[in-house]
């Protein structure tokens, strides 16, 4: 740590040094192996399929997903994909690029802002920490709206303070053009939350700082014309070729998606207090006290910055928090705000000054101790569970079913994780008030460990059982031009690997408005059809999982030929 606060306590330079240090060294964890997995269904399958479609049509305004209409998300991922896998071919690092990417200029964005706000070594800190929230990485390494997002709000936002921080008429006007010109780009990641969100962040700012006078300075007329120009010609233009859009995108997705249970993805208010608290781990035990640091230094000279972020982090924790639709990437953006103040909380540490901490590193370290534990016991999951059901007999039907669907892990990578979370929680128990700078030393090493181990050790197993292209990959050899391939529910995955449309049956999903534009009754047979079509002339491909073919089994005839078996999916022939 002396090292660090010798190397950290420059202020006016630097800035490109650390830069470059910070994308060397958290390039690795955001950027290794990201090729190395397979496409994981729903989410990946689908930002990859619409894409490798665009590139196939030669259409990017119109985005279609199995080869109907799919208007759910804006086109700028899409696009970004489309130029990746343009330059890099179809394959899964191109498709996991530049969500990876956002991940990582995140950080690099993080820094830039929390040096501006406070100094050096919270900045450093800041980028440190969000580099090493497992959570963080191991969603930009997904490919996801919600990391694109993250960034471009984070921009945004880190943009805005900083302006208003200089709040002088000869100030230079970028900083403001920024702020528009990332809304305009977050709107077009994932629609109107992209202005809903800075709009109210900084009306509340300006509202509760007393700085209603820098609207007068904030470029409105010129910095609103920016943002239409860059955000507007993509919903005229996809408007003007279907009209159905509008109704959808603005109507359902939005309205309908914050106020009803339209998309099944309801949850309990406190649902993001657990996600964040493990998403965020091991800094997520600081979080009470940042934010009380912050709030009770609102008042003070540059107390500013503290209320600024609190804002931020506030109003999207409590909007998705009320919202009836709720998944956990949802709260990725409020993860840059948050490092910044936990950053600036830790800043003493150097100095020693850790004794305000003590509870929370005691709660971390007994916390990362008994995940280790678990860890380790994972590795003989069947022994453990039959040892705890003979303790507790109520218990050992649920404790089998786990056993039976919890990912298969080997026991070397359980060692590894178990290790590692044992040995912070120990530094953290023992040094975590008198020697905080140590434990904060252990826990960004072992965190950035995790997230170099996590993506080889343990996401292959989880991707390999979520993931169709061991399937389609035993199709690809099968397929004739009279095949027809099926999947029961949507399977993005399949279209992706055999690089063609495939037939839909049982619930549409995601697809269903699509598969609900012009006659589309072909492409989405129900259960007669399929049927019908499985003891025709024609060789027929079905991808379903286990429990669907249980059902099916007494109505198929001819009898089914498996072809392939892949994690909880099958594939099975009538020929």
């Amino acid at each position: 740590m002396k090292d660090f606060k010798r190397y950290a306590r420059s202020a006016g330079d630097g800035w490109l040094r650390d830069l470059l240090l910070l994308a060397v060294v958290f390039g690795i964890p955001f950027l290794q192996f990201l090729g190395g997995l397979p496409l994981i269904d729903p989410d990946e399958g689908r930002y990859a399929e619409i894409p490798r479609e665009m590139l196939e049509r030669g259409d990017l305004i119109t985005p279609t997903l199995n080869y109907v209409k799919y208007f759910e998300k804006p086109p700028l991922l899409y696009w970004l994909n489309t130029a990746s896998l343009k330059l890099f071919g179809l394959n899964e690092f191109a498709a996991r690029l530049p969500s990876a990417l956002c991940g990582l200029f995140t950080v690099l964005t993080c820094y830039l802002v929390a040096r501006k706000l406070y100094d050096r070594r919270t900045a450093l800190l800041a980028g440190v920490l969000l580099g090493t929230s497992a959570g963080f990485v191991l969603q930009s390494r997904i490919i996801l709206t919600d990391m694109l997002l993250t960034f471009c709000l984070t921009a945004a936002l880190g943009a805005f303070i900083l302006a208003a921080q200089r709040e002088t008429r000869r100030t230079s006007p970028l900083l403001w053009y920024l702020f528009y010109l990332f809304c305009a780009l977050a709107v077009l990641s994932k629609g109107l939350i992209g202005i809903v969100f800075p709009a109210g962040i900084v009306f509340l700012y300006l509202l509760l700082g007393r700085r209603l006078h820098l609207l007068g300075r904030m470029r409105l007329a010129s910095g609103l014309l920016l943002f239409l120009a860059v955000s507007a010609p993509w919903f005229v233009a996809v408007s003007l070729r279907n009209p159905e859009f509008a109704h959808f995108f603005f109507i359902h997705e939005h309205f309908e998606r914050f106020t009803s249970a339209v998309h099944g993805r309801y949850q309990p208010f406190w649902f993001f207090v657990p996600v964040l608290a493990a998403t965020m781990l091991p800094w997520s035990f600081f979080i009470p006290g940042s934010l009380a640091k912050a709030w009770r230094e609102r008042g003070h000279q540059g107390g500013g910055a503290g209320l600024y972020l609190l804002i931020w982090i506030a109003v999207i924790f409590l909007f998705f928090s009320k919202s009836n639709s709720k998944l956990i990437p949802y709260i990725l953006p409020i993860f840059p705000p948050l490092a910044i103040l936990i950053a600036h909380r830790f800043s003493g540490l150097p100095e020693g000054r850790g004794r305000g901490m003590r509870l929370a590193a005691l709660a971390l370290g007994c916390t990362l101790s008994l995940l280790g534990i678990a860890a380790l016991c994972y590795a003989n999951l069947p022994e453990v569970a039959s040892l705890l059901g003979g303790y507790a007999p109520r218990l050992a039907d649920s404790l089998n079913q786990f056993v039976r669907h919890a990912p298969q892990i080997s026991s070397h990578a359980c060692l590894a994780i178990g290790i590692l979370f044992l040995l912070q929680g120990v530094v953290s128990l023992v040094s975590g008030d008198r020697k905080p700078g140590r434990m904060l030393l252990a826990l960004c090493l072992g965190g950035f460990l995790l997230d170099i181990l996590a993506p080889r050790l343990i996401m292959p197993y989880i991707a390999g059982a979520e993931s169709p292209r061991e399937l389609a990959q035993a199709a690809k050899p099968l397929i004739t031009p009279q095949t027809r391939m099926v999947t029961v529910g949507p399977m993005q995955g399949i279209s992706w690997y055999t690089g063609q449309r495939v037939l839909v049956t049982g619930k549409p999903d995601e697809l269903e408005f699509g598969s609900k534009q012009g006659d589309q009754s072909a492409w989405f047979p129900d259960r007669n059809a399929l049927l019908k079509l499985w003891s025709g002339t024609d060789p027929l491909l079905v991808f379903l999982k286990k429990r669907e073919l249980d059902e099916l089994l007494p109505q198929l005839s001819p009898p089914p030929r498996i072809v392939r078996e892949s994690g909880r999916r099958l594939l099975i022939s009538n020929r």
